[in-house]
């Protein structure tokens, strides 16, 4: 068995810092202009928290808007903290950067996809060098809808 370097992992790992570093200017400084965030986690996440009406309306994943009115935003080396309005209902959530699937800011046309990598696999014989990584930076359509750009490859 040969050893190889786990790229995939590497890049969702950067891909999180570079969430954290966002997500640490933000609340420093606020959202600049126009910025906003859509934020897709898993639900399921063992470290998730969310109260439980809204773990049993978002059973598998949930998606937060940052934009308007968010408070308490605290950032850690292990995920982040937010109280956000739910239809003039506080709650905070905790999300692990592990259990985030997308992070989309529309108003600059910049959105991340984290696909599942099961980290127990160690000789993954389905692997295909010419397929593209599990983690896609992609360009934005309209409001929060994600291109693939495997849409744009000939």
């Amino acid at each position: 068995m040969s050893r190889s370097i786990d790229y995939g992992n590497l890049m969702h790992r950067a891909m999180r810092g570079l969430i954290q570093e966002v997500l640490t200017e933000v609340r420093d400084n606020g959202l600049p202009g126009a910025h906003h965030f859509f934020i897709t986690f898993d639900t399921t996440h063992p470290d998730a928290k969310l109260a439980d009406w809204l773990k049993e309306r978002y059973p598998a994943e949930m998606t937060v808007v940052m934009q308007h009115w968010y408070d308490n935003l605290e950032v850690t080396d292990d995920g982040f903290s937010i109280t956000l309005n739910f239809g003039d209902a506080p709650e905070t959530l905790y999300v692990p950067y592990d259990s985030i699937q997308t992070f989309v800011d529309p108003s600059v046309e910049f959105g991340l996809r984290f696909e599942t990598q099961d980290s127990d696999d160690t000789d993954d014989d389905d692997d295909d060098p010419s397929d593209p990584a599990s983690l896609e930076v992609e360009p934005e359509k309209t409001e929060a809808d994600v291109v693939s750009l495997d849409s744009f490859r000939k």
